[in-house]
């Protein structure tokens, strides 16, 4: 095929009507026992007068933000990672979350694109496409490092990680992490560095990476994660892919792919155009399921398939679809990502 050549992100998947059933249809059901305990889970963040263990004196009430973050598919992920061990392990490691979501930032001031700006000027970090499971691809260039190790550099990949969240559709939970060592940086990350920013990740985005393509895999980095495999999760190392043949193996098509990894785009990063519309894309997305999730109740536990598939009465109401025992409630015949761009 042809080399496609591209600026900006990708826009949202367009689901239409049978498609978001087939969506729906493999949505995995509870066991009575499991359901037992996320009612606990959501039992417990409910009850009255919550205060929040480890914060601050007189702000350890939850605010929208968190409630809208504590969905029901939210406490599902954090069961799973806990093994089902019980309901009290989803709301230790849920708490932990909360609390580091508040002092990294993800919730304040070091939350915003403005602080994160600076680190994405040479395009070290782009969003862009969807895996064959609609899974947004996120790319990690190390070769294009513009800034020395800190924690910034953290709060800039959670910030990319945040916004790839917010692009994925119906009955998505994970991303595809596409990451390229070619080219190399004497400002590459050192093992160190990588190993905190697993290790975050794995604690605070359970359940969150669908998989891992690593292209360009230098010697360093196999060594590196001999010696980390034994503390990464088995269920992760199954998901981790080094030198794929991407489009071979089934994992993505061509025309969604860097040619890095044998795909047929050919992108160009221009900062301030592909920038503006990301920021574009993700502020109405994000606008729209806040809308959605008010609109529901506006309290923890919202499922969001609810939340990505509600329309307003502005777009002329809701309506019931229902084929093969399944009813879905839907508008003018297709489903955006939660919104249309």
């Amino acid at each position: 095929m042809p080399t496609v050549e591209r600026t900006k992100p990708s826009p949202p998947l367009v689901l239409d009507v049978d498609e978001l059933l087939e969506v729906k249809d493999t949505l995995p059901a509870l066991t009575a026992k499991q359901n037992e305990m996320i009612n606990a889970v959501l039992a417990h963040f409910m009850q009255e007068g919550y205060a929040l263990p480890g914060a601050e004196e007189g702000n350890g009430a939850l605010k929208d933000v968190e409630e809208y973050w504590l969905s029901y598919e939210c406490m599902l992920r954090y069961l799973r990672a806990t093994k089902w061990a019980s309901s009290q392990a989803a709301i230790d490691r849920l708490e932990s979350t909360l609390l580091w979501r508040r002092e990294f930032g993800i919730i304040g001031e070091k939350g915003k694109p403005e602080y994160v700006e600076p680190e994405a000027l040479t395009g070290k970090v782009i969003a862009y496409g969807y895996d064959n499971e609609r899974r947004p691809a996120l790319y990690l260039l190390p070769s294009r490092q513009n800034t020395s190790e800190s924690t910034k550099q953290f709060s800039f990949t959670f910030w990319f990680l945040e916004r790839c969240i917010e692009l994925m559709g119906p009955g998505v939970e994970t991303v595809a992490l596409m990451i390229n060592y070619g080219d190399k940086s004497p400002k590459s990350p050192s093992l160190s560095h990588s190993r905190n920013f697993l290790n975050l990740l794995q604690s605070h985005y359970p359940e969150r990476l669908g998989r891992a393509l690593i292209t360009n895999v230098p010697f360093f980095l196999t060594a590196f994660y001999k010696v980390i495999t034994p503390f990464v999760d088995p269920a992760t190392r199954t998901k981790v892919f080094f030198n794929p043949r991407a489009v071979e193996q089934g994992l993505f098509k061509s025309e969604e792919l860097f040619k890095e990894f044998s795909g047929d785009v050919e992108f160009e990063y221009k900062h301030e155009e592909y920038w503006e519309e990301l920021l574009r894309m993700t502020d109405k997305i994000r606008e729209r399921r806040l809308e959605a999730w008010r609109a529901l109740g506006g309290t923890i536990g919202i499922s969001e398939w609810d939340i990505k598939t509600w329309v307003s009465p502005a777009e002329g109401g809701e309506k019931e679809v229902v084929k093969e025992n399944v009813t879905v409630t839907i508008s003018c015949g297709e489903i955006q990502q939660g919104v249309a761009v």
